[in-house]
């Protein structure tokens, strides 16, 4: 008598795919109540405490502040109504609802320390009432002052990231080049680009050019260095096959070792980045009489310390863009790792 073979059964789930962290497992449902109204609320909040202590501040700097306050507590009605009915809204309110209730919190939290109950002095650190209102009545200096920054900035990093990417392909592909290079890249590179003022003052015919300088120096050093060492660990057999079917040095610099060096080369891109913000600012403070970083010297100078902090989320705001435009750049050219690294 044949025994039956036992059956077993298969069940298949279907999953959502996951954007930007996001959970899309019910794309129908709508934020919850709480959800919708935590950001007007913590801004009624951050009102409420504002309007408790204006008493203690000019009537022109709390005016600005509460017509903020009163636009964002519109603004997220309006959205929260249209989520409703916009599938991808609803998806960024979910991510973003939390952030912006904090912010909206730290603001009241931040009234209360400065404005309040006055535990931090002044004038060193004003309410935000005052640090919007520095942000609009000098907002045509600070607009100039930004733009200032950019081209210089862009000057400095331009020239830094082509001398970088010239002697880090020389240094990683040729051992002559590598054997004089990294002497003078091991003495040169550690020493803060801040460091040469001074000389850089003395030689440079401008103020623009030495802070330029300074600049592309401090992008120079990682991005040679990154550039270097992706160069020289190309794998062997890449550059085997490539010279089996007949490709020349420039083939295997241009072809092989430069596209397999791509991500140690944005490394090195990020790095000097980041190098390049911290000089900028120093560089203006010095001696470039525009800028960003001349802007909070001369504010601090008159101790108007409402415009230091109205500069710094300007340059919050500044090189967090400019940051994420090379993230943007890195993803469209390193297709095959978009969004291992997200900012």
């Amino acid at each position: 008598m044949s025994r039956a073979a036992p059956q077993t059964e298969l069940t298949f789930v279907r999953t959502q795919p996951e954007s930007d962290g996001v959970d899309l497992t019910d794309h129908r449902s709508t934020l919850s109540w709480r959800a919708q109204l935590a950001v007007p609320l913590a801004a009624l909040v951050a009102l409420a405490i504002h309007l408790l202590f204006s008493k203690r501040a000019p009537a022109v700097e709390t005016h600005s502040y509460k017509l903020l306050i009163y636009e964002i507590v519109g603004v997220s009605i309006v959205l929260a109504i249209a989520q409703r009915f916009w599938v991808p809204l609803r998806f960024w309110m979910h991510h973003m609802c939390p952030i912006f209730t904090a912010a909206m919190l730290f603001l009241a939290v931040w009234d209360v320390v400065t404005l309040g109950f006055q535990l931090l002095p002044l004038p060193y650190f004003p309410g935000p009432a005052a640090v919007l209102r520095s942000l609009i009545s000098d907002r045509a200096l600070l607009l100039d002052s930004t733009w200032h920054s950019l081209a210089l900035l862009l000057s400095g990093y331009t020239v830094g990231v082509l001398v970088g990417l010239i002697s880090g392909i020389c240094i990683g592909w040729s051992a002559p080049v590598r054997y004089w290079g990294m002497p003078l890249l091991k003495v040169v590179g550690p020493i803060p680009a801040t460091a040469w003022i001074p000389l850089a003052m003395v030689v440079s015919p401008s103020a623009f050019v030495c802070a330029a300088g300074l600049i592309a120096l401090a992008v120079w050093f990682p991005v040679t260095m990154l550039t270097a060492s992706g160069i020289s660990n190309t794998r062997a057999s890449y550059l085997d096959v490539a010279r089996t079917l007949g490709a020349g040095r420039t083939y295997l610099i241009s072809r092989v070792a430069i596209p397999a060096a791509v991500p140690n080369i944005f490394i090195g891109l990020f790095m000097g980045l980041g190098a390049s913000f911290l000089t900028l600012v120093v560089a203006e403070s010095v001696g470039v009489k525009s800028g960003l970083g001349w802007y909070v010297s001369w504010a601090q100078g008159w101790a108007e310390y409402g415009k230091v902090y109205a500069a710094l989320i300007i340059m919050a705001a500044f090189f967090s863009t400019v940051m994420t435009l090379l993230f943007k750049v890195r993803d469209h050219v390193l297709v095959w790792q978009k969004g291992m690294i997200k900012w």
